[in-house]
C-alpha cells in the first residue's frame, strides 16, 4: 500500500486540514462517479515552484510590523515545507509598484538630470527590508528562485519624465539594459542570484496613479534581442529573460516578441486578469522551446469570501498548471488591513495577502490564499513533473511526480453539488471519497517500493 498523506479544504473554516483516508467522506452508492485516472508515463513540464512577491508594502509589513517571533514563524510557514507550505518562487519588483510606501527605482535623480552611466544606481532601498527577507527565504528554502519585474524605469528614461506614464526613449535602450545587468550583479553581491527578469510588468497597461509604462511588442523584441541579451552575454549573465508579463487575452504580443526576438528570449510570463488560462497552450504550441510562467494573480475581497476567492485560486491554479506553466505566483505576500500600504494617490485597494498584518493590532492572520497556495506548494515540489490525469469542469485535477518518486494530485469540485470520486493510481491502488461543492483535496501518495 501507498503512504497517503491527505489535505482537505471544505468551508472557510475548514481549511487545508489533514486527514486520513477514512475520514474522508464515502461517495454515494447510487452516485454518479468521477474517475480520475493518473498516468506517470505521460509526462508535461518541470515545476519552479509557487509563491508570491516581497512588494514594499508586504516586505514593510513582515520586516518592521511584526515582532520578531512573529516573523520567525511566518517564514517559517510560507517556506519550510516541513513546518509550512515550501514556498519555491518570489517574483518581486525591480522598484516601486503599486503597492509600495512611495515612489522609487533604483536611479532616482532630481528633475532634469541624467545618469546614462548609471552612477547613482542604488539598490540601498532594497536592503532595508526585502534582501534581508530574501535571505531568510532562502535558509529556509535553498531551491527558492528569484524573479524580478519592473513596473516602471527610472523617470529619466521616459518620455513622461517620471515613473508615471510614457514609453521607455529610444536613446535609452542601452542604458537600461544596464540597469538589468547592475540589479543582477547588486543581488549576487548579497548572495542571491535572480534566476528571471521580465523587461517590464504588463506592458500593454499604463496607469495614471501609480507606476507603469506602455512598452509595445516590436519595442520589447528590439530592446530584448539587440540589447538586454547581448549585454547578458557580455557580463556572463545566465539570468532567464521572459518576454510579456501581463494577461492571457492578448496572446499576440508574446507571439510577436518570440518571432522577432528569437532566442534572445526563454519564455513568456502570465498573468489572470484578463482571458483564459489556454492562451498560455496556444503560445506553448507554437513555440515549444520556450517555457511558460504565471508570475502574477492577486486575490480580491470578495463576498462571499470562500466560495469565490477560494475557488477562484484553486479553479485557476489548476488551469494554469495544465497549461504548461512551471510556475504559479501570487501578488503580494502580506498586506494590511487596509489591503495596503499603496503609494500616494493610488486610493481604495481590494487586494488581499497571502497574509494580513494589522499594523494597529500587529496581528498575523493567514488568508484563504495561504491555504489555497499549501494544495499545490506543500507536496508539488521543485523539480516535479506533470504527469497525465483526466480533469472537467466538474472535478479538475492536477498531478505531478516529484523527484523522489512521490506524487501529488490536487483536486477541485467546481460544482454546485457534492461529487463521488475515484483516484486511480499507477501502483494500480484506486482512492475512492465524496467531495462537497466547491472543496479541494490535496493527495500525497509515497509509493511503497517492492523489496
Amino acid at each position: 500500500m501507498s503512504n497517503l498523506t491527505i489535505y482537505e479544504s471544505n468551508g472557510e473554516h475548514s481549511l487545508f486540514v489533514k486527514k486520513t483516508k477514512d475520514q474522508l467522506a464515502k461517495a454515494d452508492a447510487q452516485a454518479k462517479v468521477h474517475t480520475i485516472i493518473i498516468d506517470d508515463s505521460v509526462q508535461y513540464q518541470e515545476m519552479d515552484g509557487f509563491g508570491a512577491s516581497f512588494t514594499d508594502s508586504a516586505a514593510y509589513l513582515i520586516h518592521q510590523v511584526l515582532s520578531p517571533e512573529q516573523r520567525v514563524e511566518l517564514m517559517s510557514k510560507l517556506f519550510n515545507a516541513e513546518e509550512g507550505i515550501g514556498l519555491s518562487v518570489i517574483r518581486n519588483p525591480m522598484g516601486a509598484s503599486d503597492y509600495a510606501r512611495d515612489f522609487y527605482s533604483y536611479n532616482d535623480l532630481p528633475e532634469g538630470e541624467t545618469d546614462p552611466l548609471l552612477q547613482k544606481f542604488s539598490i540601498s532601498h532594497d536592503e532595508e527590508d526585502i534582501i534581508p527577507l530574501l535571505k531568510e527565504a532562502v535558509k529556509l528554502n535553498p531551491h527558492l528562485k528569484l524573479m524580478g519585474s519592473p513596473w516602471s524605469p527610472p523617470g529619466w528614461m521616459k518620455t513622461s519624465g517620471s515613473m508615471i506614464g510614457g514609453e521607455l526613449i529610444k536613446e535609452y535602450y542601452p542604458v537600461y539594459a544596464d540597469y538589468f545587468v547592475r540589479y543582477i550583479e547588486a543581488y549576487a553581491q548579497h548572495e542571491l542570484p535572480v534566476y528571471a527578469i521580465t523587461p517590464q510588468n504588463e506592458a500593454l497597461y499604463s496607469p495614471g496613479h501609480y507606476p507603469g509604462m506602455i512598452f509595445p511588442a516590436k519595442d520589447q523584441s528590439r530592446f530584448i534581442k539587440d540589447h538586454l541579451k547581448p549585454k547578458f552575454d557580455k557580463h556572463g549573465i545566465e539570468t532567464k529573460i521572459l518576454c510579456y508579463d501581463h494577461n492571457w487575452d492578448m496572446s499576440e504580443y508574446p507571439l510577436t516578441v518570440l518571432e522577432q526576438a528569437q532566442d534572445a528570449v526563454d519564455g513568456v510570463a502570465w498573468h489572470w486578469y484578463g482571458g483564459h488560462p489556454s492562451a498560455q497552450s496556444e503560445v506553448f504550441k507554437a513555440f515549444p522551446d520556450k517555457e511558460v510562467h504565471f508570475t502574477e494573480g492577486s486575490g480580491g475581497e470578495w463576498i462571499p469570501p470562500f466560495e469565490q476567492a477560494f475557488s477562484n485560486v484553486m479553479r485557476t491554479g489548476i488551469e494554469i498548471l495544465r497549461n504548461y506553466s512551471k510556475s504559479f505566483v501570487l501578488w503580494n505576500m502580506a498586506l494590511d488591513e487596509k489591503n495596503g500600504p499603496t503609494v500616494p494617490g493610488f486610493g481604495n485597494s481590494t487586494c488581499r495577502g497571502v497574509v494580513t498584518v494589522n499594523q494597529e493590532t500587529r496581528e498575523l492572520t493567514y488568508t484563504l490564499d495561504y491555504y489555497a497556495l499549501a494544495h499545490f506548494s506543500k507536496h508539488i515540489r521543485p523539480k516535479a513533473v506533470r504527469i497525465g490525469s483526466n480533469s472537467d469542469e466538474a472535478v479538475r485535477s492536477v498531478a505531478f511526480k516529484n523527484t523522489d518518486g512521490s506524487l501529488a494530485v490536487v483536486l477541485f469540485n467546481d460544482s454546485r453539488e457534492a461529487k463521488g470520486v475515484e483516484v486511480k493510481l499507477p501502483s494500480s491502488e484506486a482512492v475512492s471519497f465524496s467531495m462537497e461543492a466547491k472543496s479541494a483535496i490535496t493527495l500525497a501518495l509515497y509509493l511503497a517500493v517492492e523489496e
